[in-house]
């Protein structure tokens, strides 16, 4: 058995089960896809469940893969021990209803015994008690002694979940000797000691569990292997634990240069050391794939270990940004397997960097209260910190409250979790009804849908359509007929799209025989297209035969804006990169707005290359067509969908051209030449990591130029230009006798100022060997003012002025200190910090020089009186 790399193991592990003709398939996403069972894939087989139960094809039925996993159940635990880690990989080789037990075993063998050369005498089967067929194979067909197979119960060697696919497993234990043992003469695996450790897993699904108690053969068997490539290198490389393996020591050895710590040389520091670089590689993969940190979700497990990590970086006494160069490191070790940490190491880079900024910028003042709040609680002998002052570090400081109960635990202190929970779903509740009624459909009137079929949408192709009146409803009743005010129509069909996918709901109008309805908003609840209207004449009744039509040129505006939001998306990802994905959006006849992932404001260039971009396809005018299909079809065609969003069988793709392809239910041109023209009106931030841009089409861009020549034309008349095009040389002309205005000021300023400085001196004061003066001017600016009491420090070594300025309404004190005042003790920023508080204001600086600002002009006498008493507190 020779010393392998983690690497090179992997690697062989792949070509290995290749040449068992396995298809070899790329790690899937960490961010599972359409399942919403998951936050973050924590198996080798959880992404290929649809595969096993057959819900998708897979691509071959045999496949092979080195599968990328986060586990946080024990994200507090990581670092304490060698043994905890959030990220891991999971080598795995899988049968979809092809072979079964006879080649899994023996391949499993053949792999470790011969390609990794593992002596054959260390390596331990364990069956499920009951599978004698596993036991023939391994004693009759490998030739493993039956001392050697152990027989395990159900708990710990059959694999199920709930009802449904189940089955036996086998595993493979590496013995790593005696000194690992617990010393018993029957001690073999299955005993609770670190002597046998599992690296080999396979679980064979044969069964299906009927939930009653009884087991049915399953027609199609499968098998789903388990390895951990970490595990296995401990085995290869002779280590102890995962941290000692090449590629993760490696990154243990930047924390450890960084921090100047010895790893394995303080028990505390190794815990840092540890959490660092574990969180370093579960950051960096989980930004890869387009995690981005926020306070929900995944986005929230990203952010709890990324601040988890800064926070021991700052216990090892690293007091800068560091975890720039620590990803960098960890892209280099795992780069070559994924390569999609090389194309996307900036991205990384960058976001990992405003993350660990934006943490520092809370994490002092955060420490500092919970330090208080420990301090006091220890005083009191208590063992609880209270919910109120934990939810308040946590509502108001941003202080994460898993870090609040780590650093309690440190402490031997526990937090009050019922309080803050109970505080935190008062605040998710207020926040609820903040909401509440906003899409101005009542939701006690949801119950009186429950009968309704659903409404046949036929706004795709037709304006205005037949239909029925099945229910009104008026003041949250179900009525016949109505005749007055506002209420609710649900018809059998209609041409009007109910607000959905960002896009908002038609208005229009509902006819029938001289009685008019108006359509002022459109919803749509569990299939069921609400109208919202008020009766202009006539009367309504359930039964009625109408027409449903609505406002075509308020359709045709909102079908611009979506249109544009799609050909967006596709050059925001074009020009910024595919970590591009959308947050939200908002369609209306006005706007087209789009919420993105992106870590940082566009600049000038990127928002015009963008805005570029979108033109140039939208005058290309391709066709867009629009399809239904089946959702792995769209995809194979390079479809984006919504992340989290639920499809069913049969979905519909718009596409435009070769440029965008999306999964969209919305209502769009029939080309992209209608969209007419795109001008973005504005780019800002909504949350961290999120971006949004506004922009409108077509007439809204005739709007946006009407305004601007409108601001443009009352510009021109206020400055007194007489054309537009006299602009930049009349803002020149301004610009220039304003500045020669300030020159004339500042130059009458300053004889002012040097005028006065006979009148200061004369009422200087002798404090403890100091000269101080004191002095009230009025109208002089603070450059003046600060020009002045230069030269009166040049003038005079041990000169103290403090000087009150009041001009245009505002403020200020400044104080100066001569070098001969200073070595005597006088600061200028505490002096004039003590001064300001009397005029309630505050300040400070450096000790020759400092400024404050106030607020009460009343008491600058009082404030300039105090100056003697404090200056004369400062003397040596």
């Amino acid at each position: 058995m020779k010393w392998t790399g983690l690497n090179e193991i992997r690697e062989k592990y792949l070509a290995f089960f290749e040449s068992k003709d396995h298809l070899r398939l790329p790690s899937f996403s960490l961010v599972p896809n359409n399942d919403k069972s998951l936050l973050l894939i924590n198996s080798g087989m959880a992404p290929m469940k649809k595969f096993f139960t057959g819900e998708v094809t897979p691509p071959r039925n045999r496949v092979c893969t080195c599968q990328k996993c986060i586990r946080t159940p024990d994200l507090e635990r990581v670092g304490h021990t060698a043994r905890h880690g959030t990220f891991f990989e999971m080598l795995g080789n899988f049968s979809f209803g092809d072979y079964f037990k006879e080649q899994a075993i023996p391949w499993a063998w053949e792999f470790l015994t011969e390609t990794m050369e593992i002596p054959a005498e260390l390596l331990w089967p364990s069956i499920y008690e009951e599978d004698d067929e596993a036991f023939f194979i391994w004693r009759d067909t490998i030739g493993v002694p039956e001392e050697h197979i152990v027989r395990l119960g159900k708990a710990d060697n059959f694999w199920e979940h709930g009802t449904g696919p189940c089955g036996p497993c086998s595993e493979i234990y590496f013995d790593r000797g005696i000194k690992y043992g617990c010393g018993k003469p029957d001690c073999k695996p299955g005993c609770d000691c670190d002597r046998y450790m599992e690296i080999w897993n396979n679980v064979f699904s044969q069964f299906n569990n009927m939930g009653d108690g009884t087991y049915e053969e399953l027609t199609q068997k499968n098998i789903d292997t388990g390895m951990g490539l970490e595990r296995l290198a401990c085995v290869m490389q002779g280590v102890d634990n995962m941290f000692e393996v090449d590629t993760i020591r490696r990154i243990i050895d930047k924390v450890c240069a960084i921090s100047q710590k010895t790893y394995g040389a303080d028990k505390n520091d190794d815990i840092s050391i540890r959490v660092i670089t574990d969180h370093t590689r579960s950051a960096m993969f989980m930004i890869a794939d387009g995690v981005i940190p926020s306070n929900e979700g995944r986005g929230y497990v990203l952010r709890r270990i990324i601040r988890r990590a800064c926070r021991h970086g700052k216990l090892l006494g690293i007091n800068c940004a560091f975890l720039v160069d620590m990803v960098t490191v960890a892209i280099g070790e795992s780069c070559e397997a994924y390569p999609e940490l090389s194309a996307r190491a900036d991205y990384i880079k960058k976001v990992l960097s405003m993350e660990e900024e934006r943490f520092d910028a809370t994490i002092d003042a955060g420490l500092s209260i919970l330090s208080d709040l420990i301090r006091g609680a220890v005083e009191k002998n208590a063992d609880t910190i209270s919910g109120e002052e934990v939810f308040k570090l946590y509502d108001t400081f941003g202080f994460p409250i898993d870090l609040t109960r780590e650093i309690a635990e440190e402490a031997s202190l526990r937090i009050d979790e019922e309080t803050f929970t109970a505080l935190m779903k008062d605040q998710k509740k207020r926040a609820r009804e903040a909401r509440a009624n906003i899409s101005g459909w009542s939701e006690s009137s949801s119950s009186l849908l429950s009968d309704l079929p659903a409404t046949e949408f036929t706004g795709y192709t037709e304006y205005r359509s037949p239909a029925k009146i099945l229910a009104i409803i008026a003041e949250d009743a179900l009525v016949e007929s109505v005749s007055e005010g506002d209420c609710t129509v649900i018809l059998d069909r209609t041409s009007f799209y109910g607000e959905g996918g960002g896009q908002i709901g038609d208005t229009g109008t509902i006819y029938a025989d001289g009685n008019l309805l108006n359509v002022y908003d459109t919803k749509k609840k569990d299939g069921v297209y609400l109208h919202l209207c008020t009766v202009v004449n006539g009367e309504f009744r359930v039964g009625d035969a109408v027409v449903s039509d609505i406002d075509d040129m308020h359709r045709k505006a909102i079908m611009r804006n979506h249109s544009a939001c799609h050909l967006l998306q596709a050059a925001l990802r074009t020009v910024l990169g595919d970590h591009v994905e959308q947050a939200g959006s908002f369609v209306s006849n006005e706007v087209c707005r789009f919420d993105f992932t992106h870590f940082a404001a566009l600049t000038a260039p990127e928002l015009a290359k963008v805005e570029s971009l979108v033109n140039l396809h939208i005058l290309a005018a391709n066709e867009i067509v629009t399809r239904e299909t089946d959702i792995e079809t769209a995809r194979a065609e390079g479809a984006m969908a919504l992340f989290g969003e639920k499809y069913g069988s049969v979905v519909r793709m718009v596409k435009m051209g070769d440029f965008s392809t999306e999964l969209c239910g919305g209502t769009h041109c029939a080309s992209t030449g209608n969209i007419g023209l795109f001008k973005i009106v504005s780019e800002s931030s909504v949350a961290a990591g999120i971006r949004r841009i506004e922009a409108v089409t077509g007439t809204g861009v005739l709007r946006l130029i009407e305004d601007k020549d409108a601001l443009i034309a009352e510009t021109a008349r206020e400055l007194k230009a007489s054309n537009a095009a006299d602009l930049p040389k009349r803002a020149a002309q301004l610009q220039n006798e304003l500045r020669a205005e300030k020159h004339e000021i500042d130059a009458l300023n300053a004889k002012l100022a040097s005028a006065q400085t006979s009148d200061i001196m004369a009422g200087a004061q002798d404090i403890a060997g100091m000269c101080l003066v004191t002095h009230k001017t009025e109208g002089m600016s603070m450059d003046a003012v600060r020009a002045m009491v230069d030269d009166l420090r040049s003038a005079h070594d041990t000169l103290v002025a403090v000087i009150s300025v009041n001009d245009s309404g505002k403020l200020n004190f400044v104080a100066a200190c001569g070098k001969a005042a200073v070595a005597h003790g006088a600061h200028a920023g505490n002096l004039v910090r003590e001064i300001a508080k009397i005029a309630q204001g505050g300040g400070g600086g450096r000790p020759d020089f400092a400024t404050a600002g106030a607020k009460n002009a009343d008491r600058i006498d009082e404030a300039l009186a105090a100056a003697p008493a404090l200056l004369a507190g400062m003397a040596k």
